[in-house]
This record gives structure tokens, C-alpha cells and sequence, in this order.
């Protein structure tokens, strides 16, 4: 086990200290937002206080079940992304990262498809991993034909994470389907609604989450569970048979409440016959990637090269 970047350590402890100031005068994310700010919320970046900026290499579609996907496709394509937004099943969007997603399109020769599945509170577990389920159907079934590619890949941040390998994990359990993804990138996932040790000793820590934050996202998520329910391996995929899973690369930042999730997980899913790649960035907050650090741009060219060859 490798930690990395630490010659930027002193950049990321900088940046999360100023985070933590500055986020004493925005909302808790461990209070639950009334309607209004929930719209914001919603409508603004992940951890920005701007909207995104929609790209016009995007295309919106509509896809098997109704599911809407975001979907950028570069003049070259080796592969297909599905990528699953993180927000902790409750913010972001399939068109809250366009630039990123075209750059990863461009650069990795992928096209990249974003899923955009239903949020909680209004729709909590599970609808938006229904969504994602069928959007990753829809592509084993159609990719040939929509992208002239069988290569398909899956990935996400967060809870987009979490959502990747629940629907590798679906689409093994439910469908006989395995092998069609041939490779997960996951981003500081979430893979024990129950809490994992780093996640219940973190305390109250303002970077970005924190213990009590990461409580009350799986109350909205799963409302009227408790501990031992979400340990189920349909919503917790910690506890799951990991077998027949494609490779992964598993990344997370040595601050982040979610640290032993990835550790944990990267573990199992090695015991369990695959390949696993295991990224420790050393000083990163939970959601580092959303920042203009000097270990964003080194994850994201990490990423790239990751997902521009893995299962060739």
C-alpha cells in the first residue's frame, strides 16, 4: 500500500484548512436543507456556488425505462464510460461536469455516457440504482450498435461509487451479466451505509463530509433503516460476493471520513479474483477532485490513463 502525492501535502493540508473556515459560514450539510436550498443546492457545482456550464457537446437522451442519460461522444471512440454522479444520492447531475467528462471523452478516446438518476429524499432507495441498472443494461444491449464499441467501462465519485458497483453487482445477481464491464474506476466511495471505523471516527470536521453528514445522507437515502439494515448487500456492497467483478482502481485521500471503505473494499475485491489498483492521496478531503489542486490534476490524468487502457 502506496501513499501518494505526498509532495503536495503541504498545497492539500493548506486548502483543507481554508475549507474548513470558510465553510463555518455556509449551511451544515448534516442538517437536512428545506426545499429552497435543496433547488440551489441542486442547481449549482457540487461544492460551487455557480451552476455549471453546459457544454454543446452534450447530448441529452432518453434511454431503456425511461432513463435519462448525458451522453458525449469524441470523433475517435475505443470504449464506452458510464459514469454515475456523486452528491450522496441526493445532489448533482448527468450535466454538472461537462467539461471534465468531455475532456476525459477527448483524451481517453471514450464515449461517455452520464447517467441521470432519480435523487432522495423524493425518490430514496431504490429507484436511482434502478436507474442506474438500466442505463448499464441498455448499453451491454446497444453499445455495438450506438458506438461501434463492446468496450465498456463503469465509474463514478462518491455516492456515484457506491452506485457502480451496486450495478455490477445487479447486473451479475439479476441478469447473468458479467464481463460486459471490463473495468471500474471508483472514486471515494461509500461502500458501508452502516459506517465503516473512519467514518464514524472522523467527528465534525467541516471538509466536505463528516461523520454526522454521511449519517444523515443514508437516512434520506434509506429512511426507516437502521445500522444492521443497511448492512444488506444490496444498499452496503462491502458485504457483498465480490466475485466476478472486471478490474478496479480504487482512490481515495488519506482525510477523507471514507478512507477505510476503499481500503476495505479494495481488499475484498482483490480476495475475490480481480485486479485491483488502490490510489491513497496523501492530505485529500473527501472530494478533492472537485478542487483546483496540484493532486486533482495529477488524479485526473491518473484516471485518464486508467480508463484509455484498461480492458483492452
Amino acid at each position: 500500500m502506496t501513499i501518494t502525492d505526498e509532495d503536495c501535502l503541504a498545497e492539500t493540508q493548506a486548502f483543507n484548512k481554508e475549507f474548513e473556515a470558510a465553510a463555518a459560514s455556509r449551511p451544515a450539510r448534516e442538517q437536512t436543507p428545506d426545499a429552497a436550498l435543496l433547488a440551489t443546492l441542486r442547481r449549482n457545482r457540487l461544492a460551487g456556488d455557480t451552476p455549471p456550464v453546459r457544454l454543446p457537446h452534450g447530448q441529452d437522451r432518453v434511454v431503456a425505462g425511461g432513463v435519462k442519460v448525458r451522453v458525449f461522444v469524441p470523433d475517435h471512440v475505443n470504449g464506452v464510460y458510464l459514469h454515475i454522479h456523486g452528491g450522496g444520492w441526493a445532489f448533482g447531475s448527468s450535466d454538472g461536469q461537462d467539461e471534465r467528462l468531455w475532456q476525459l471523452a477527448e483524451r481517453a478516446r471514450l464515449a461517455v455516457v452520464s447517467v441521470e438518476y432519480r435523487l432522495a429524499p423524493e425518490h430514496p432507495f431504490p429507484p436511482g440504482p434502478d436507474d442506474c441498472e438500466a442505463a448499464a443494461r441498455w448499453l451491454v444491449d446497444h453499445a455495438a450498435a450506438e458506438f461501434s464499441t463492446q468496450r465498456l467501462l463503469i465509474g463514478g465519485e462518491s455516492a456515484g461509487a457506491h452506485l457502480s458497483v451496486v450495478t455490477l453487482l445487479r447486473l451479475r445477481d439479476r441478469h447473468g451479466i458479467t464481463g460486459a464491464f471490463r473495468a471500474a474506476h471508483l472514486l471515494f466511495g461509500c461502500y458501508d451505509l452502516s459506517m465503516t471505523p473512519s467514518q464514524r471516527s472522523f467527528g465534525s470536521k467541516r471538509l466536505l463530509s463528516n461523520t454526522e453528514s454521511l449519517r444523515r445522507t443514508y437516512e434520506l437515502f434509506t429512511p426507516g433503516t437502521d445500522a444492521e439494515q443497511r448492512r444488506d448487500p444490496e444498499l452496503s456492497p462491502l458485504y457483498a460476493d465480490l466475485a466476478g467483478l472486471p478490474p478496479a482502481r480504487i482512490v481515495v485521500g488519506t482525510e477523507d471520513p471514507l478512507l477505510d471503505d476503499s481500503l476495505f473494499l479494495a481488499g475484498r475485491w482483490q480476495t475475490a479474483g480481480a485486479p485491483v489498483q488502490l490510489g491513497l492521496v496523501a492530505g485529500a478531503m473527501h472530494g478533492f477532485t472537485l478542487f483546483p489542486l496540484t493532486v486533482t490534476e495529477r488524479e485526473l490524468r491518473r484516471q485518464c490513463d486508467f480508463l484509455s487502457t484498461a480492458g483492452r
